[in-house]
């Protein structure tokens, strides 16, 4: 197996890096602190083709693979994991419009989302549906020419900021074949923004819960056909996992980069931290943890590209590993930094606020041990 990258793909990363060491790093702090959505930033992310990186070039996308989306992703999340998690949440959104909608619909929406004029959401979770996609409720309607959408989603990023919503509702009966997916512009008469969730992290980007009261779509801004909403969902969700997967490497190695300057400049006991072969241990560890989720990440993004009948087990897999491990280096980072990494002076600490929910969303690390669990034993698969 050929794990370098090509010319092209390490461009491709650099032209990322730049974008995140000039947009990203000198106003991440900023943002997190005052709870500012950075639409602007977003739309420059546009003109690089970085908010339709795997969108289709119908809509004026890059059609790039899943591997490549991961590594524009884990440069800019080296210094803000939250504005790049929702930059992976309007890439998959941006995707979703431009593979299954209508002639009309997509090209109406497709062309202003994939340059950054245009933001998008992604409304699947409700108030009593984590986890369980399968058992929403919100429910539309069909009326003539017009789906009437009722119900109430919850965490939705972006929500009341963004553009236009991609909306899973539930058109026939009870389980996932009743579930469609809509096209849904985000201030219909209506809709209703909850407050902004006052969140431990994730600050640049705001959260809220939505509701639908006799909300009229047009029937054209159906995605695809009715009945194909869970399975829409659950193509995103594999993409989503690998995108939160490799915000949570981003993070990691940046907080190990902090960690291994820190080391070398501050001093204890007449000689510099780097000099104590306990933390010399620790700073192995965290590398070598970070390279092993980072290549997971890569394998599944792989798996995808190919399609391979596997790539769902794969996907779980590298979000869980990515995540928990991304997570642990960012904590073994901050303590390297003492007192220092509690202060907001440095990154630290925004690190870990931020990487934390990357254990909970796309679906918990507890579910995606039950979707590697049930393809062993229930489904016999064999993963090598």
């Amino acid at each position: 197996m050929d794990f370098g990258l090509s010319d092209e793909q390490q461009a491709f990363a650099h032209a990322a890096r730049e974008f995140a060491v000039g947009e990203l790093a000198p106003n991440a702090a900023k943002w997190d602190a005052e709870c500012i959505f950075p639409r602007q930033a977003f739309a420059r992310a546009g003109t690089l083709g970085f908010c339709s990186i795997y969108a289709p070039e119908s809509i004026g996308g890059l059609g790039l693979p899943r591997l490549d989306a991961t590594l524009v992703f884990e440069e800019m999340a080296a210094y803000d994991p939250s504005t790049t998690a929702f930059l992976t949440i309007h890439n998959m959104a941006t995707w979703m419009i431009g593979s299954w909608a209508s002639a009309s619909v997509r090209d109406a929406w497709g062309p202003p989302l994939a340059c950054g004029e245009k933001l998008a959401s992604y409304c699947l979770t409700e108030p009593g549906s984590g986890s369980d996609a399968g058992s929403l409720t919100t429910r539309a309607e069909k009326h003539g020419n017009v789906y009437k959408i009722n119900g109430a989603k919850a965490f939705i990023s972006g929500a009341g900021d963004t553009d236009v919503l991609v909306l899973m509702a539930r058109t026939g009966g009870a389980g996932a074949k009743g579930i469609s997916a809509f096209v849904v512009p985000a201030d219909l008469p209506g809709i209703t923004y909850g407050r902004k969730e006052d969140k431990m992290g994730w600050n640049s980007q705001s959260t809220r819960a939505i509701t639908f009261e006799n909300v009229e779509v047009p029937a054209e801004n159906l995605l695809g056909q009715e009945g194909d909403g869970f399975k829409f969902a659950m193509k995103g969700l594999d993409g989503g996992r690998i995108n939160i997967g490799t915000c949570s490497v981003g993070a990691a190695q940046g907080a190990y980069d902090a960690a291994r300057r820190y080391m070398g400049e501050r001093k204890q006991f007449g000689q510099p931290l780097a000099g104590f072969q306990a933390l010399q241990f620790k700073l192995a560890d965290m590398l070598t943890h970070i390279v092993a989720a980072r290549q997971m990440v890569r394998l599944a993004a792989s798996k995808l590209d190919q399609e391979d009948p596997q790539a769902a087990t794969y996907c779980a897999m590298a979000k869980r590993l990515a995540t928990d491990l991304g997570f642990q280096v960012c904590l073994d980072a901050q303590q390297i930094h003492g007192g220092y990494g509690y202060l907001k002076d440095y990154p630290l600490e925004r690190l870990v606020r931020d990487s934390r929910v990357h254990q909970i969303l796309e679906g918990t690390n507890e579910i995606m041990r039950v979707i590697v669990a049930r393809q062993i034993l229930e489904k016999g698969a064999d993963i090598r």
